[in-house]
């Protein structure tokens, strides 16, 4: 019984951080949305988006540099989501192999 317990709640630990970076990167793809479609950035969405991306995606900032600087940062913050996505996958897979 115990086993079970222990792999449930390394299960549900899996599924927390998958949940996270998931929702991690759906914030910085709204954040990426935003600034390909010029959004006002004084609007408390859009800042708390670029807040985020900014915070959790520094990573990808100025990674690419077209001459238009809204594509370059349109593509930085896709890449960001792209990686927190992976990456949560990946931690989520090696807690969950993790379980007894």
């Amino acid at each position: 019984m115990a086993t079970r317990v222990g792999t449930r709640a390394f299960t549900l630990v899996a599924s927390a951080v998958r949940l996270v970076a998931s929702l991690v990167a759906v914030v910085i793809v709204l954040h990426a949305v935003f600034t390909f479609f010029e959004a006002n950035p004084a609007n408390a969405l859009v800042s708390a988006a670029a807040d985020v991306r900014h915070g959790l995606g520094w990573f990808t900032v100025d990674l690419f540099r077209p001459s238009d600087p809204r594509i370059g940062e349109t593509i930085n913050a896709a890449i960001a989501a792209l990686v927190w996505v992976v990456v949560g996958n990946l931690v989520s897979k090696l807690v969950a192999r993790l379980a007894p």
